[in-house]
């Protein structure tokens, strides 16, 4: 695709950014980047350990400033943790930068998806499906108001969901050719 912006996913934990993000970027041929990990491999710390000595707001400071420089590089795919919509900087750089991709997902697939992992620290509680349900209240008007596109991933493979982000992202870039492009035959 040609003049295709860097692509930034946005949504709750257990979206699939990351698994969606990897499968985008091999597609495109371009670098993906997870800030979470980024924040981790800068600090050889792992999020856990950052909440317990900086807690949330230190943190969020350092996911501001990991977002603020990948969203400055060129042809990119990010994947941004959930949170990183709750500061209005990272919520304005996303969107001056790239086309934001809203990976939606309900509460019941969060709950699936993330029920053996233990580096969330924000689920290290006895009622998960309480603090994912206040978090989507919360979240959710932000990852709306931030985004270009929303794509469902409930019960979907992440290969399809990467198609359609393509589809999605070509209609933004040029509409009519979207229109008017030949559509692949599929074969039984």
């Amino acid at each position: 695709m040609q003049d295709l912006p860097n692509l930034f996913l946005i949504g709750p934990m257990g979206a699939g950014k990351s698994t969606i993000g990897r499968l985008l970027a091999g597609e495109l041929s371009r670098p993906f980047y997870d800030s979470d990990h980024a924040i981790q491999d800068r600090c050889g710390a792992d999020i856990p350990w950052i909440f317990d000595v900086e807690g949330e707001p230190g943190f969020r400071q350092r996911e501001i400033q990991m977002i603020d420089e990948l969203t400055q590089l060129a042809e990119v795919v990010v994947a941004t943790g959930g949170g990183a919509v709750l500061r209005e900087e990272n919520r304005r750089v996303l969107r001056e930068r790239g086309t934001v991709i809203y990976l939606m997902t309900t509460v019941e697939q969060q709950l699936k998806r993330t029920a053996k992992d233990r580096n969330r620290p924000l689920l290290q509680c006895a009622n998960r499906e309480q603090v994912l349900n206040d978090m989507f209240a919360a979240r959710d008007p932000l990852y709306r108001a931030t985004s270009d596109i929303t794509v469902r991933t409930d019960r979907r493979s992440p290969r399809a969901v990467v198609n359609e982000i393509l589809r999605r992202v070509h209609r933004l870039i040029d509409p009519l050719d979207a229109v008017s492009a030949p559509q692949k035959k599929v074969s039984p």
